[in-house]
Formats: structure tokens, C-alpha cells, sequence
């Protein structure tokens, strides 16, 4: 069986570099329209963001971007870590 892990190419890099970069617009694009869209900027900016970028990079933003808020909108509300239970007690 062939390891998954192999030694870095130029090729690879120049192509991880290129998806990082695509990604990194995206993300900026995300920035700017959530400033025009105000409330409706969880759903709208993503979605237009992801539209924008014409590749499988478009549609992995857009889902990342929907996992998120699906995980906030489920359980965004309830923090739960020991520092926050642990306030006022001695």
C-alpha cells in the first residue's frame, strides 16, 4: 500500500500555494460583502463568495462556510468549558 504522505514537490507547493491564494480571496470576499449585506451576511456573502470562485475551491468555501453556521445555529449558545462552569465557586 502506497503512503499518502510523500516528499513535497515544486508542483505541489506551486499548486497549495494557488489553492491557499483562491481560498484567501474568497475569504476576503466574504469580508467585504458581509459589510453590504448586514444580517442577511451569515447566508448571502458566503453564497456569493463561493459563486464567485469558479472551481471545486468555490464550492469547499460555501460548505465550510455552511457547517459553521449550522454548528453555531445547533449549539453556538451553550458554552460549556471548565472555566466558564468553574466561575464563582471555591
Amino acid at each position: 500500500m502506497e503512503s499518502p504522505v510523500k516528499v513535497p514537490t515544486m508542483k505541489g507547493v506551486s499548486s497549495s500555494f494557488k489553492d491557499f491564494g483562491i481560498a484567501a480571496l474568497g475569504g476576503l470576499g466574504i469580508a467585504i460583502l458581509s459589510r453590504f449585506f448586514g444580517s442577511l451576511a451569515f447566508l448571502a456573502a458566503p453564497v456569493l463568495a463561493g459563486s464567485m470562485i469558479k472551481s471545486d475551491t468555490g464550492k469547499i468555501i460555501t460548505g465550510v462556510f455552511g457547517l459553521l453556521l449550522g454548528m453555531s445555529l445547533l449549539g453556538g449558545s451553550t458554552n460549556t468549558s471548565s472555566a466558564e462552569t468553574a466561575r464563582g465557586t471555591m
